[in-house]
């Protein structure tokens, strides 16, 4: 892996989102992990792998388009990505689209050590797939 926290970032989206190496996980993420987004708190290790099996089990042709850093103080770092890929499978409860959908998430990390122990995302993802079903 690499060795600073952009470095690290920009690795562990190429490797796990986009490359599913799922066997990184441990050494990116910290054992008690939370993500918070949409007002709830998701925590540890399980949670990421299940979270991207589910991504990349509707989007298998996920791609990191772009990984922009906005900000950095101290151990954390607010940073954007884009990514795309096929909407193939049910995801979130939306139905497949067979359409391809690119979103943007919006990030800030905070690591411990070398590894990610929090963070905050804003996610377009469920909007754009929204936005590909089909009109009654």
């Amino acid at each position: 892996m690499a060795s600073s926290s952009k470095e690290r970032i920009r690795s562990a989206n190429n490797e796990i989102l986009e490359n599913g190496n799922l066997g990184v996980v441990d050494e990116v993420f910290a054992a008690d992990y939370v993500l918070h987004t949409s007002g709830k708190d998701y925590t540890g290790i399980k949670f990421v792998r299940r979270f991207i099996g589910i991504l990349r089990s509707a989007i298998p042709d996920l791609r990191v388009v772009e990984v922009k850093f906005l900000l950095q103080a101290g151990d954390t770092i607010a940073w954007q990505r884009i990514l795309s890929g096929t909407h193939q499978a049910d995801m979130m409860g939306i139905p497949p689209t067979g359409q391809k959908v690119q979103w943007r998430d919006m990030l800030v990390t905070r690591f411990v050590g070398e590894k990610i122990a929090e963070e905050w995302a804003v996610s377009e993802l469920a909007e754009q797939l929204l936005l590909k079903q089909p009109r009654a």
